[in-house]
């Protein structure tokens, strides 16, 4: 009774403001699990979307890092191909995706190819994909069929001024990364050497072999076997240090100085995804990269390894974006 008579003296103003703060409580609760969510993070599977097939150098990128992440953060990562339309398809998957770390994107160059490229996407990517991590870069191969008689960069360059159109490069698609890195060494050395785009890799090394086209920029890691095999001939890689897995190969910059391509991957999640997640995603990352059998797996493909701050991640994915750019403009690639 005497609690009643305390509310009944309260000024009507007063207690009304009481009332309203105390309806106001449940309003603030639901936050709490929230955050708490974000630092228990991952809860349940979380699904790697990655936007080429199944068997790439992208695909075994992810499966590593997927594995990994899955080991040691204890819930399983997902891989999963969403190929089509030069990446676009699985980056607005992930743009699209609730921004709680669930669905994470493999970043890779042609994402920093296609701002350029296409004159209207769905997306920005800068703007619409936040850098998690970066994992891993490696170079490309020139590598002509046996048939070509040219062994190293200067004499494929005298070769091809000697014979302006008459030599093939083949790529997995227009505007791909193995196409760029063609017309950046065209661009630089001067010469006229005709671009023939595949719908992947595969296909255009399957020619390359048959001797259908008589050179490629391909990745290291998918063309790597049949070099060994004698099934192709390389002439340098394309990063500006020599390769592990290829030690005995000049880079086309001893010939061409300042030419430097390389394929690259990292994570990416949709904008505002909490930077509790982001974190505890870079930190995994980074302890992966430092893990000496993860490291082993990746120098195995002929990578070097990427560690550092999602910032790090973004300054490269802006450097990139701003090369390739330049380079799509000057050769005037259109996409398909």
């Amino acid at each position: 009774m005497r609690s009643q008579g305390i509310v009944m003296k309260l000024p009507r103003r007063k207690f009304l403001r009481l009332a309203a703060g105390a309806a106001a409580v449940p309003a603030i609760l639901p936050a709490m699990p929230r955050r708490a969510s974000a630092l228990d993070y991952p809860t349940r599977p979380v699904h790697l979307i990655i936007g080429y097939p199944p068997g790439g150098s992208a695909d075994l990128t992810a499966r590593l890092t997927g594995q990994w992440l899955s080991e040691r953060l204890g819930q399983q990562f997902i891989v999963e191909s969403r190929a089509g339309a030069a990446t676009n398809i699985a980056t607005e998957t992930v743009v699209r995706a609730a921004p709680d770390g669930y669905t994470l994107l493999l970043a890779a160059p042609a994402n920093a190819t296609n701002v350029a490229l296409f004159a209207q996407l769905n997306f920005d990517f800068m703007r619409d994909i936040t850098p998690v991590a970066g994992l891993i870069r490696f170079p490309d191969v020139v590598e002509v069929n046996p048939s070509v008689p040219v062994h190293t960069v200067p004499e494929l360059i005298a070769y091809a001024k000697a014979n302006p159109g008459k030599l093939n490069f083949a790529s997995s698609g227009i505007g791909s990364t193995l196409h760029v890195a063609g017309e950046l060494f065209k661009m630089m050395a001067g010469v006229d050497i005709i671009h023939v785009p595949y719908r992947g890799g595969g296909p255009a090394l399957v020619d390359l072999m048959s001797g259908r086209v008589q050179l490629m920029f391909d990745n290291v890691p998918t063309s790597l076997e049949f070099i060994k095999a004698g099934k192709l001939r390389p002439l340098a890689v394309t990063t500006l240090a020599r390769s592990e897995v290829l030690p005995d190969l000049p880079t086309v910059a001893d010939f061409v100085p300042g030419y430097e391509a390389s394929a690259w991957y990292g994570i990416g999640a949709p904008k505002g995804t909490p930077v509790e997640i982001i974190d505890k995603l870079n930190a995994a990352i980074n302890a992966m990269l430092a893990d000496p059998q993860a490291k082993g797996r990746f120098t195995e493909l002929g990578a070097s390894l990427l560690p550092g701050s999602s910032a790090d991640f973004a300054k490269l994915i802006a450097a990139e974006t701003e090369k390739w750019g330049k380079v799509i403009k000057f050769a005037g690639i259109k996409p398909e």
